[in-house]
C-alpha cells in the first residue's frame, strides 16, 4: 500500500492520489471542452458576419478602446504567468509563495474588470450601444460611408455578449482564486495535492486564451481606419 494511500487529502472512493489527480484532470478537461464549444458557436457566428458585412464590422471596430484593450491583455498574460508559478509553488510546499501568486492573480483579474467597467461606462456615454441608445452621430456616419446603421449594431451586439460572457468568466475565476487561496491558508493543499491549483490554473488558462482571440477579432478588426 503506497504512502498516498494514507494522505488526509486522499478521497474514499479513490485508491491512491494518482487515480484521485487524474480523473480531476480528466473532469476539468471535459468541463473546458463544453467551454470551448460554447465560445466556438459565438465565434463561428462572428466570423460569419464578419464576412458577410466586413465594412461595417470594421467601423463600429475602429471605435472602441484599444488602449485599454491592450491593458487588459497585459493584465490577463501577466496573471497566466502568475498562476503558473502559483502551482509550482504548491508543487513545492512553498505556502507563503503560493498564497502570494494567488492574490497577485486575483488582484490582476480584479484589475481586468475595472478597467473594463471603466470602457463600458466610456461607451455608453459615446452612445456606442446598439438599440434605441445607439448614437446617432454613428448613425450619420455610417450612411455617409454608404453603409447599414443596423448592421453597425450587429457588431456591437457580438461586442457586448461575447466580452460580457467572458467578463462571467473572469468573475468566476476570480471566486475560484480566492478559494483556492482559502485553501492554501488553511493548509490544506500539501505538495502532493497541488493538483487542486493545477485545476483552477487550467480554467483560468482558457479564460485568458478566449481574451486573445477577442482582443484582434473585436479591437483589431478596423484598426487601419479612422474614426
Amino acid at each position: 500500500m503506497s504512502a498516498s494511500t494514507h494522505s488526509p487529502v486522499l478521497k474514499h472512493h479513490f485508491e491512491d492520489l494518482g487515480q484521485q489527480h487524474a480523473c480531476e484532470r480528466l473532469g476539468i478537461w471535459m468541463f473546458l471542452a463544453t467551454e470551448i464549444l460554447f465560445f466556438g458557436g459565438l465565434f463561428g457566428a462572428y466570423a460569419m458576419y464578419r464576412i458577410w458585412y466586413p465594412h461595417e464590422f470594421e467601423l463600429a471596430s475602429s471605435h472602441l478602446n484599444r488602449t485599454l484593450a491592450t491593458i487588459n491583455t497585459i493584465f490577463l498574460i501577466t496573471s497566466s504567468l502568475t498562476m503558473t508559478l502559483a502551482i509550482r509553488s504548491a508543487k513545492l510546499g512553498q505556502r507563503g509563495a503560493l498564497i502570494g501568486n494567488l492574490l497577485i492573480t486575483a488582484a490582476l483579474a480584479t484589475a481586468f474588470m475595472v478597467v473594463k467597467g471603466f470602457e463600458y461606462a466610456e461607451d455608453f456615454h459615446e452612445q456606442l450601444v446598439p438599440g434605441p441608445g445607439f448614437g446617432t452621430h454613428y448613425h450619420q456616419e455610417a450612411v455617409s460611408r454608404g453603409l447599414d446603421p443596423a448592421k453597425i449594431q450587429l457588431f456591437l451586439c457580438f461586442y457586448y455578449v461575447m466580452t460580457g460572457i467572458h467578463g462571467i468568466h473572469i468573475l468566476v475565476g476570480i471566486g475560484c482564486i480566492l478559494w483556492v487561496t482559502w485553501e492554501a491558508w488553511r493548509g490544506t493543499i500539501p505538495p502532493e495535492n497541488y493538483s487542486t491549483v493545477e485545476i483552477v490554473s487550467l480554467y483560468w488558462h482558457l479564460v485568458d486564451a478566449i481574451w486573445l482571440f477577442l482582443m484582434p477579432l473585436l479591437y483589431l478588426a478596423g484598426a487601419g481606419m479612422k474614426h
